[in-house]
C-alpha cells in the first residue's frame, strides 16, 4: 500500500498546504467516499452529476488522514489538507512520480478488441520469471489507470498495464503516467467510431501510446491488421510484428481448433519449431497469445517457459466463459462487443457446436454513431455463411444482424429480434434443448448477462 507523507504529495502535485501538518502520513489512496479506510489520502473527483468535496468532510469521519481539494474547506483537527488547480490531473501526477520510483519493465497495452485477454496473457507468461503487477477488471482508464500505478510496490519486478480510450488525448494522458517500455497494440477496429470518426483516426489514438514509450522502447504490432502493418518503418521505435503469417518476426501456423479444450499451433524461433496451446478456443487468441509470446521473447523469457505461462491463462469475467448447464453449453461472452469481437465469437460458436445445434444471442453494438445500421448488418453479411441453427437479436440496431442474415439465400439460420433480454430469454428456453451450444454477447449498456442468468435458473432441459 502507497505510504508518504504530505511534503512528498504537495511535491509530487505541485499543490499547497491549505491547513495541517507537513508530517502528516496517509496510506492508501481513493477516490471512492464510500471505501475509505483508516489514514487513507481521499482525492475528491468532479464529475457531471456529482462532486467528491461534498464527501470530505465524511471521509475524514471514516478515518482519512489526508484529502486533496480544488477550493477551500473547513480544517477538521489531526488531519491535513492539500489544495491543487485539478484533482483529477493530481491523481495522475502522483501515480506518475510514484511510478518513477520504480526502475521495472512496464508493457503498456491498447487496441480497439482483445486488450484485455492480451494484457492477460501477457501477464502469465510475464509472471512465470517476475513478480508483476497487472491492470484488474475495467481499471483502464483516467482514474483506474492511476490507481493501479498507485499498487505498485517494492516486491513488483513488471507491470502490464491496460491503457481503454473513447477519444483522442485519452491515451496520451495515460501513456504520460504508464511510462511503458513495451507498447503493445493489438489491432485497430471501429469501437469508439462515433467519437473518432473513422478507423484513421482509431489508428491516430490508438498510436498515442508511443508519447510516453521510453526512448529505447520497443513496439508490437499486430502485422496482419492493415493498418498497423502500414506502420513499418514509421513509428522512430524498435517494432516487432505477429501474426498468422510466418514472414512476420512471430508468425503461427499450422493452427488446429481443439474444441472446448482451446487451439493450438507452431511457432518457429531461433530455427527450433514449438508447439503451442492457448487453453481458449479460437483464432482470435491465438493473436493474443503471439502477443504474449513476442513480448516474453524480447523481454529473455525462454520460449518453453513462455508456453507453460499461456496454457495457465484463464479468461475473465463474462468473457467467453463457457458454462456447462443441465445438458446445454453457454458460451457467456456479455461483457463488450464489436463488429470484431462479434465475428470471433460467432466463429467460435460454429466450432463448438458442429456437432449440435448452435444458437447465437447478440444484443446491440453500442457507440458505433451514424455508422451503426452498416456496422451490424455486416456482421449479419457473415453470419449468414456460418452453420449455426438460431440468430436472435436484441436491442435496437442489432435488428440489422437478422435483416442481413434474413436477406441471404440461407434458410437454414432461423432468425428472431426482440426489443428487450425478457422476451428474448422467454423464447429461448422455448427453443433449446440438450446439446445446444448458446453464444450470449452484446455491449456492456445491453446486459446480455441477464439471458445467460436466466438460463442457468432453468429447471430442466428438454432432449
Amino acid at each position: 500500500m502507497v505510504s508518504f507523507d504530505c511534503a512528498e504529495l504537495i511535491e509530487a502535485v505541485d499543490g499547497r498546504l491549505l491547513w495541517g501538518s507537513f508530517e502528516r502520513i496517509f496510506s492508501g489512496i481513493t477516490t471512492d467516499s464510500r471505501k475509505v479506510a483508516k489514514d487513507n489520502l481521499f482525492i475528491p473527483l468532479v464529475g457531471e452529476k456529482f462532486d467528491g468535496h461534498d464527501y470530505i468532510e465524511q471521509c475524514f469521519d471514516s478515518g482519512a488522514a489526508v484529502c486533496l481539494t480544488q477550493k477551500p474547506i473547513p480544517e477538521t483537527a489531526g488531519c491535513s489538507a492539500i489544495i491543487v488547480k485539478d484533482t483529477a490531473k493530481a491523481l495522475k501526477d502522483i501515480a506518475a512520480w510514484h511510478r518513477n520510483k520504480y526502475d521495472i519493465p512496464v508493457v503498456g497495452i491498447t487496441g480497439s478488441v482483445g486488450k484485455t485477454s492480451t494484457k492477460d496473457m501477457i501477464s502469465c507468461v510475464l509472471s512465470k520469471k517476475f513478480e508483476v503487477l497487472k491492470t484488474q477488471g475495467n481499471f483502464n482508464n483516467e482514474i483506474g489507470l492511476p490507481l493501479t500505478l498507485l499498487n505498485l510496490e517494492e516486491k513488483h519486478e513488471a507491470a502490464v498495464i491496460e491503457m481503454g480510450m473513447s477519444g483522442f488525448g485519452e491515451i496520451s494522458r495515460l501513456t504520460a503516467v504508464t511510462q511503458p517500455d513495451v507498447a503493445v497494440i493489438t489491432n485497430i477496429g471501429v469501437s469508439h467510431i462515433e467519437k473518432l470518426g473513422s478507423q484513421q483516426g482509431i489508428l491516430k489514438a490508438k498510436l498515442e501510446i508511443l508519447e510516453g514509450l521510453k526512448p529505447e522502447g520497443l513496439v508490437v504490432l499486430n502485422g496482419d491488421d492493415p493498418l498497423l502493418k502500414g506502420q513499418r518503418g514509421k513509428l522512430g521505435f524498435r517494432t516487432v510484428f505477429y501474426g498468422m503469417d510466418t514472414a512476420l518476426d512471430y508468425g503461427a501456423e499450422n493452427y488446429e481448433s481443439l474444441g472446448e479444450e482451446g487451439t493450438s499451433f507452431n511457432i518457429t524461433w531461433n530455427k527450433n519449431t514449438y508447439r503451442v496451446k492457448v487453453p481458449v478456443p479460437g483464432v482470435h487468441n491465438v493473436y493474443n497469445a503471439l502477443a504474449a509470446i513476442a513480448v516474453g521473447v524480447e523481454m529473455n523469457i525462454p520460449m518453453g517457459t513462455i508456453i507453460d505461462g499461456i496454457a495457465e491463462y484463464s479468461p475473465g469475467n463474462m468473457r467467453q466463459n463457457i458454462i456447462s448447464c443441465k445438458g446445454i453449453k453457454i458460451i457467456n461472452d456479455a461483457y463488450n462487443a464489436s463488429p470484431q469481437s462479434m465475428q470471433a465469437a460467432i466463429s467460435v460458436l460454429e466450432e463448438l457446436s458442429a456437432k449440435s445445434r448452435g444458437i447465437a444471442v447478440l444484443g446491440d453494438m453500442l457507440e458505433m454513431g451514424e455508422m451503426a445500421e452498416e456496422l451490424h448488418y455486416s456482421v449479419g453479411k457473415f453470419i449468414r455463411n456460418k452453420k449455426i441453427k438460431y440468430l436472435i437479436t436484441v436491442g435496437k440496431d442489432s435488428g440489422n444482424i437478422s435483416r442481413a442474415v434474413a436477406d441471404s439465400d440461407n434458410t437454414a439460420i432461423q432468425t428472431c429480434h426482440f426489443n428487450n433480454n425478457s422476451d428474448a430469454l422467454e423464447y429461448i428456453l422455448n427453443i433449446v434443448r440438450q446439446g445446444d451450444y448458446i453464444l450470449i454477447k452484446g455491449s456492456r449498456g445491453m446486459k446480455m448477462e441477464q439471458i445467460a442468468e436466466g438460463l442457468m435458473q432453468m429447471q430442466a432441459v428438454p432432449q
